[in-house]
């Protein structure tokens, strides 16, 4: 199954499916296995990138509903 990604009111990013999560310089993260992994957008997580719950905590609000973007811009 291709990945598919949730952006969950008030809390983490939601990643199910086919995916590798990947550092800076390209190397992977162990994830054991798991097909579904919760990333913190809070920024207040223990095990970054990771959630832990924190967002709960903290107070954390946000809501993004899906929209349109506009067009990329040219590369020049």
């Amino acid at each position: 199954m291709p990945a598919k990604i949730t952006i969950n009111t008030n809390g983490s990013i939601r990643v199910e499916g086919d995916f590798v999560i990947t550092d800076v310089e390209g190397n992977a993260f162990g994830l054991s296995g798991r097909t579904t992994i919760g990333l913190c957008r809070c920024g207040h997580s223990e095990n970054k990138p990771f959630c832990d719950g924190s967002h709960k905590r903290q107070g954390f609000q946000s809501a993004c509903p899906a929209r349109e973007l506009p067009p990329p811009a040219p590369k020049v």
